[in-house]
């Protein structure tokens, strides 16, 4: 059985050893980006043995000038003529996109005849436009980008960068401030409008109810930790992963943890205000705002305890210059809402989605 070996390490070896000699000696002048990212688990460092079964292996992608894309077919060519049929126990060759499975492609070990590896071809301008929808324009064209795409394009490595792509990955490393600020806002509103229910609900007999205004609220905060700390949040099938590798996070996850694990309300209630607390001094710790107060009080009168979330939204809202986000509902992005992805995550959409922000 062939040993695992994440796969941005496995598909960098590829590229030195198996790719970059065939360009060189085929093309000895020729002017390229080459690396790994965008789609996939292997980009983010999460892949294990499961990710091998599809899309996964020896791979990389080539981005050229507009003016070389012409040799693309050649390349191809002589990639499929002189890549080896393996590399350290991994199939080359990849069978043809499955139709009825996205395009889904799946290694085939073969000896004979022409390799069919999983090497893309772009210029880079023709990959930005196809996975991000291009390069936002504006402040408010970042809410209609996909987080989770653009965590992709600026994660994974490029291996060799003679096209200074790197430019633009570090233009996209995280959101403009005014982006930040209003998402950090949007967060706490939608905290704020939930922080009674978990109490309020239990008390009601409604214990199903309770555990889903909590783990709901567990999630925003969550999200709050990824925007304070200036990293994309993964889309749900990553999205715990991810946020446990975030910095200094370790006290808020147990809180989450007990929270969402609680079997008495009163157990439920004392963790999350908890972790509620613990991120508005995170808040606070940054100077993003004027500091607010942190304490846990009664909710009005009745027997709720909440930090009232409100006040941290009222100070950030009056933080916010951009005249659009000062007016716009503090609704966060569509990839802030779990799953979605099939209309986050299309750029066809980017264009209906910021009508979602804009004033008559």
């Amino acid at each position: 059985m062939t040993k695992f070996i994440k796969g941005l390490e496995l598909c960098e070896a590829f590229f030195f050893e198996c790719g970059y000699p065939i360009i060189r000696r085929h093309f000895p002048d020729l002017q390229f980006t080459a690396g790994v990212l965008g789609y996939g688990s292997d980009v983010l460092g999460y892949d294990d043995t499961v990710s091998t079964d599809h899309m996964w292996g020896p791979r990389f992608y080539m981005f050229l000038q507009e003016e070389d894309i012409s040799v693309k077919e050649r390349l191809m060519e002589v990639f499929s003529k002189e890549l080896p049929y393996t590399f350290q126990g991994y199939s080359v060759h990849f069978s043809k996109p499955d139709p009825n499975d996205n395009g889904v492609r799946h290694t085939e070990f073969i000896d004979s005849g022409p390799v069919s590896p999983l090497i893309w071809i772009y210029t880079i301008d023709e990959f930005v436009d196809e996975y991000l929808g291009g390069v936002p324009k504006d402040e408010l064209a970042w809410l209609a980008v996909s987080e989770h795409r653009l965590l992709g394009f600026t994660g994974g490595k490029l291996f060799i960068d003679l096209l200074a792509m790197q430019k633009i990955r570090n233009i996209l490393s995280f959101y403009p401030a005014q982006v930040k600020l209003y998402l950090i806002a949007s967060q706490w509103a939608l905290i704020a409008q939930e922080q009674a229910f978990v109490k309020r609900t239990s008390d009601c007999g409604d214990e199903l109810g309770s555990r889903i205004v909590c783990a709901r609220i567990a999630e925003r905060l969550m999200r709050l930790c990824f925007l304070y700390k200036d990293k994309y949040a993964p889309y749900s099938k990553w999205f715990g992963t991810g946020f446990e590798r975030l910095s200094d996070v370790h006290e808020i996850s147990h809180e989450l943890n007990a929270a969402i694990s609680a079997n008495t309300i009163c157990e439920r209630e004392k963790h999350l205000v908890r972790a509620q607390v613990l991120v508005a001094k995170l808040h606070n710790s940054l100077g993003l705002t004027d500091p607010t107060e942190v304490s846990v009080r009664k909710y009005f009168d009745r027997d709720i305890q909440v930090i009232y979330a409100d006040r941290i939204v009222e100070k950030v809202r009056n933080t916010i210059t951009h005249p659009v986000f000062k007016k716009s509902p503090l609704i966060g992005s569509l990839s802030q809402v779990g799953n979605f992805t099939d209309l986050s995550d299309n750029p066809e959409f980017q264009g209906r989605i910021r009508g979602l922000y804009e004033s008559e």
